[in-house]
C-alpha cells in the first residue's frame, strides 16, 4: 500500500526536492544515480500531474540538475571527512527524504537524519532506521540534539537546501554552538548571495510564506563574512554547480554549463566547508 500525501502540507515540501533527485537520475545518468530516490517515487501516493507539467520547462531541468549536483558535493565532502575519521557521526541536518547519509555508509560511522518530527514520522515509514542508523524529530535551532550525537570518533554535518529557512542570526547562533560543542567537525552546506536568495523569492520562499526575504541567510564571500563565528573556524568554498564537476558529460547541455557558471560565479552559489577547531584554538 502507497504512503499518502495530502496536497498543501508540510509533508509536501518532501515530494518536491525527492522528484528531482529522481528525474536527474534519469536524464542525467553519467552524473547522478539515487536509487533511493526512484524507489520512493514508487511508494508515493500523491499527485504529481503539475509537477510532471512543469518538469518540462527549461529551468525545471536544470532545477534538477542542481539538486543532483548539490547532494553529490555533500556526499563527496561527507566521504572525504570519514576518509580520516572512519568511525565519525554523520548528520543530516534537515534530511526530508534524502538518503546520503546511507549512500557515504562505511561500514563503521553513525548516520543520523534530524528534522522537523511530522517529516521523521513520513522518514520512519519509508526510509526507517537501519543499522548504526538515528532518526531524530527535533527542531535544529534546540540544540538539545547536540546530546543525541556520538561524536567520540568525530562528526560531519551536512545540510542540503536548509539554511534559506533560517535567518542570518539563527544559522550564526547554530553554527557557533556547534563549533564549540564538537570540535574537530566539519559542517558542510549549500548557500548563495543576495541576488539568487531574491530571484528564490519569486518560487519557493513565496509559496513558503516568507516575507523578509533580506532577513534571511545569504552570503557573499564566505572566507570573510562566517570566519569570526566560531573561535578556530575554518571556512572554504567550492563551486556549488562546478565546483566538483566540470558537467562535460553529454548529457549537459552546453546552455546548461553556461547557467551553471553564471550559478557559481555571479549569483554566487557554493557549498561552504566549515571545519571547527580542536578544543583550545583561536583561530
Amino acid at each position: 500500500m502507497k504512503y499518502h500525501i495530502e496536497r498543501n502540507t508540510v509533508q509536501e515540501t518532501l515530494v518536491i526536492p525527492l522528484y528531482g533527485r529522481k528525474m536527474c537520475s534519469e536524464q542525467y545518468p553519467g552524473l547522478y544515480r539515487d536509487e533511493t530516490a526512484l524507489r520512493l517515487m514508487e511508494e508515493i501516493d500523491y499527485d504529481f500531474s503539475d509537477l510532471e507539467k512543469k518538469s518540462k520547462g527549461t529551468m525545471y531541468r536544470f532545477g534538477f540538475l542542481e539538486a543532483a549536483m548539490r547532494q553529490s558535493d555533500l556526499a563527496w565532502e561527507v566521504r572525504d571527512y570519514l576518509r580520516d575519521h572512519p568511525t565519525a557521526a554523520v548528520v543530516n541536518l534537515g534530511c526530508g527524504l534524502d538518503d546520503t547519509g546511507r549512500s557515504c555508509d562505511n561500514g563503521q560511522c553513525r548516520i543520523y537524519n534530524l528534522d522537523f518530527p511530522d517529516v521523521i514520522a513520513v522518514r520512519d515509514h519509508l526510509l526507517p532506521a537501519g543499522e548504526r542508523e538515528e532518526n531524530i524529530p527535533c527542531d535544529l535551532n534546540d540544540t538539545a540534539w547536540f546530546e543525541r550525537i556520538d561524536a567520540s570518533g568525530g562528526a560531519v554535518f551536512f545540510a542540503a537546501g536548509v539554511f534559506y529557512y533560517f535567518l542570518k542570526e539563527q544559522v550564526r547562533t547554530l553554527v557557533s554552538a556547534m563549533a564549540a560543542a564538537f570540535p574537530g567537525g566539519k559542517l558542510v552546506f549549500d548557500a548563495a548571495g543576495r541576488s539568487a536568495v531574491k530571484l528564490m523569492r519569486k518560487t519557493w520562499i513565496k509559496s513558503a510564506k516568507i516575507r523578509d526575504v533580506g532577513a534571511y541567510f545569504s552570503v557573499e564571500d564566505p572566507e570573510n563574512e562566517l570566519r569570526d563565528w566560531a573561535p578556530g573556524l575554518r571556512v572554504s568554498q567550492r563551486g556549488y554547480m562546478l565546483g566538483y564537476h566540470d558537467l562535460r558529460d553529454p548529457s549537459v547541455s552546453g546552455f546548461f554549463r553556461f547557467l551553471s557558471k553564471v550559478g557559481d560565479g555571479k549569483m554566487k552559489m557554493r557549498i561552504v566547508r566549515l571545519d571547527f577547531g580542536k578544543g583550545g584554538e583561536n583561530g
